[in-house]
């Protein structure tokens, strides 16, 4: 008997054939099939032929270079910890230290208010740059603005090539600097608003699992967020504070929506940097621990940090919004006795 298949059964039937091809070669769950963008976080990743970690690399990229991104994937060779890995032309490079950019630019504002205005930067990287009367405008070598981290707009100026620029403020000392106008985009009323304030403050309190490296919001009884994080590097030898994250149950007590954190050893392998515009700050431990948007890996679900919790930075967004004490959309900074974070 002949058996006459529709076009459609037929294209499903090979669909499925290249499928069972395709994970017998290597097992994976596919995260995104649209090209996207990732920018090198480090100062090196590897290009490897199939997504394991165990094979001789057969390519490098370098710190900022920007990567084109087939599509990503979850497969079964892992790491169990963080299974993302992207494939570009070449091969294929594991997510740890590919930050996820786009390149947007923005209307430029005449204006903005005297208190400041916040806005994060929607391009890969924007190279900031000083002004003096003495010495005019030069590029400031130690550091660049990186995608999705926020920023205090103070005033619009004419920049260096005689385009609109904002001025800088941080959060720190009151250090000021100029970047493209365009580069930054104002982050509206309505994304700085509180999230379910209706429930009793009592009710919400944030769960921080060192061993499986995961955070979980709960209202009552209720989850309404988990997600992966990068708690502290266990290092006692060096000098200073702790950078293990400390255990206990704290309260958040400061938020920033910006916080510019210096110059900062993130782990013994990151090396010292500045960190300006970290985005969703909030302190809850004595001694400068914080739960913040990172935007300098994504390897959550591995410890990262000296001490803080890091998050992704839109996950960082809506815990700020979520967790006491609430903060007004202008407010640089919110104090008060704030949601309980439990650290085990």
């Amino acid at each position: 008997m002949q058996v006459v298949l529709s076009r459609r059964e037929f294209l499903k039937l090979s669909s499925l054939a290249l499928a069972g091809l395709a994970a017998r070669r290597f097992p994976m769950s596919l995260v995104g099939s649209a090209s996207s963008l990732g920018r090198v976080s480090y100062d090196s990743v590897s290009v490897f032929a199939s997504p394991k970690l165990n094979l001789e690399p057969i390519g490098f990229h370098f710190r900022d270079e920007l990567l084109d991104i087939a599509y990503s994937l979850n497969p079964l060779t892992g790491p169990a910890y963080n299974p993302l890995w992207h494939k570009i032309a070449e091969g294929y490079v594991h997510a740890a230290f590919i930050q996820p950019v786009a390149e947007q630019l923005n209307d430029v504002l005449d204006s903005v208010p005297e208190t400041g205005l916040l806005c994060r930067v929607t391009v890969p990287f924007s190279r900031p740059y000083n002004y003096t009367t003495q010495s005019g405008w030069q590029s400031v070598s130690l550091f660049l603005l990186y995608y999705e981290s926020n920023h205090w707009v103070t005033a619009v100026v004419e920049g260096p090539d005689g385009e609109p620029w904002y001025q800088i403020t941080e959060s720190w000392e009151g250090i000021q600097y100029y970047a493209k106008a365009a580069h930054l985009q104002p982050i509206g009323e309505e994304d700085l608003m509180p999230i379910s304030p209706e429930v009793p403050a009592g009710e919400k309190r944030i769960e921080i699992s060192l061993a499986t490296q995961t955070l979980t919001a709960y209202e009552g009884g209720q989850m309404v967020l988990r997600t992966p994080i990068s708690s502290g590097v266990a290092n006692s030898s060096g000098p200073g504070l702790p950078t293990e994250t400390p255990i206990g149950s704290f309260n958040v007590f400061s938020k920033l929506p910006s916080k510019y954190m210096g110059d900062n050893r993130l782990t013994d392998t990151l090396g010292d940097r500045y960190l300006p515009g970290v985005p969703w700050t909030a302190f809850f431990a004595e001694g400068g621990y914080a739960i913040h948007g990172a935007y300098w890996h994504n390897n959550f679900g591995a410890p990262m940090s000296r001490g803080c919790v890091n998050v992704r930075p839109r996950e960082a967004q809506w815990l700020y919004r979520w967790m006491a004490p609430v903060a007004a959309p202008g407010d640089w900074e919110s104090r008060g006795q704030g949601t309980r974070v439990i650290v085990a």
